[in-house]
């Protein structure tokens, strides 16, 4: 199925940040081009492998460029494209629910590791 080609936008909009880790990095670069070792700090839990190709998608999808300093040893930073800020502009809800839900969430989940409560 194209996702392209559905009645909701929301297809589209995953076809760019599906997964659990791009909607993160877009948070993290929000505030001006970062380093990717910073990027890899502020998002614990991230594979350096992992980074690598969502960062390689972001930058394909045109929400995020990459700029390589030349220096030796290497230093490449990210920042958002106008395309990107629009995305993370769309994204800043998302992120206002889950912190105005998050003690809701957290008593329905219970601690990490246990069983949501019924």
């Amino acid at each position: 199925m194209n996702r392209m080609n559905t009645p909701c936008g929301l297809d589209v909009a995953l076809t760019v940040i599906g997964g659990k880790w791009k909607p993160l990095i877009l948070f993290h670069v929000q505030s001006g081009p970062t380093r990717f070792s910073e990027i890899r700090r502020r998002v614990g839990g991230i594979s350096e492998k992992v980074l690598i190709q969502q960062l390689r998608d972001l930058v394909e999808m045109k929400v995020l460029l990459r700029r390589d300093h030349q220096y030796v040893p290497p230093v490449v930073d990210y920042a958002l494209t106008p395309f990107g800020e629009t995305l993370v502009k769309a994204l800043v809800p998302l992120c206002d629910w889950g912190t105005a839900n998050r003690n809701v969430l957290s008593a329905i989940m219970g601690p990490p590791g246990t069983e949501p409560k019924a």
